[in-house]
């Protein structure tokens, strides 16, 4: 369900690196010219052209965008045209930095809301590039408190099984287990966080849909019934990123434009990380949600090349 408009007939690498070379030539940089083409291709095409634009002028795309461009446009194509491991492992060694609970969402995206395969390539990226592990850094950080710091070790370090293969006896326990700590006030609760961090996505579906039998509402709602700590709220950001990823998303983009001012890095990351993934079914959950569009949003809160960059990643949709 990615909103990736590629034309049905692509340019070689070769083609599109001379392009976006002649794009950066003159007084000035043709940012429409970067923005249809970096902006209508997968993720392993941009690879392509990266190596080709390499391999043909002897410098780095992404160094060559950085000395082009500026400001939040500079900082989105930057993210859209990064190999998807670095650009991951990057956000979290920035967000490790940050004191602000929205900063957490994104070791939550990066350990939920991605296949195991892409995690351990971030866990392998992150290592190369800062030499620590994701787990030490989240451990010595001073700006997580020290119950969400287990957490979200956990998280991060987890390796999902990817097959559909559920246990229906087990969903039926562990959403008992899980019941109970909710029910109790209890969040800490080791079983809850084991079972969340643990399991595969295929058996939290099912144990999630036995949990909403006993409790009559979703383990989410419920969730939020019993307690409103900072704590209670990454929970639900992981609930919803492991089984339903388009609310948790569909969240942050509202969040990230609403009241005075827009948190564009935010922004960004959501758009951007989920362009080629499920921007569509995010779009449909926001229209559901919040009665409006992401893209009425965007050019509400945007302007100039970074809100066409946005644009162009979400996607054509009816304005309404």
């Amino acid at each position: 369900m990615s909103t990736i408009d590629v034309p049905n007939s692509v340019p070689s690498p070769t083609e599109d690196a001379h392009d976006l070379n002649k794009a950066f030539q003159g007084w000035g940089t043709n940012e429409k010219s970067v923005i249809t083409i970096l902006g209508r291709r997968t993720v392993n095409q941009i690879a392509e052209i990266r190596k080709a634009y390499a391999s043909l002028y002897k410098e780095s795309l992404l160094d060559r965008l950085h000395s082009e461009l500026s400001g939040d446009f500079r900082k989105a194509m930057i993210l859209w045209t990064t190999d998807p491991a670095e650009r991951d492992a990057k956000l979290v060694n920035e967000a490790l930095k940050r004191k602000n609970e929205k900063a957490v969402w994104v070791m939550i995206e990066v350990s939920c809301a991605s296949s195991p395969d892409h995690l351990l390539a971030v866990r392998k990226v992150y290592r190369s590039l800062f030499l620590s592990s994701i787990e030490e850094d989240i451990g010595s950080s001073s700006m997580i408190k020290d119950s969400l710091k287990t957490f979200l070790v956990r998280l991060v370090s987890s390796y999902r099984y990817t097959e559909d293969y559920v246990m229906e006896e087990l969903a039926k326990f562990e959403a008992s287990l899980m019941y109970s700590a909710i029910k109790k006030k209890e969040m800490h609760d080791d079983d809850l966080i084991r079972i969340i961090s643990t399991r595969n996505k295929s058996q939290l579906k099912l144990t999630f849909q036995h949990y909403k039998r006993l409790a009559g509402k979703s383990i989410d709602e419920d969730i939020e019934k019993h307690s409103r700590s900072s704590f209670a709220k990454m929970l639900i950001s992981a609930v919803w990123c492991l089984t339903s990823p388009e609310k948790h998303f569909a969240e942050a983009i509202r969040w990230s434009i609403e009241g005075l001012g827009t948190d564009e890095d935010t922004l960004t990351r959501a758009i951007v990380s989920r362009a080629g993934i499920d921007m569509k079914k995010i779009k449909e959950e926001y229209k559901i949600k919040y009665k409006t569009t992401v893209t009425c949003d965007v050019v509400g809160d945007t302007s100039g090349d970074y809100k066409e960059i946005l644009l162009t990643l979400i996607g054509a949709e009816e304005m309404k």
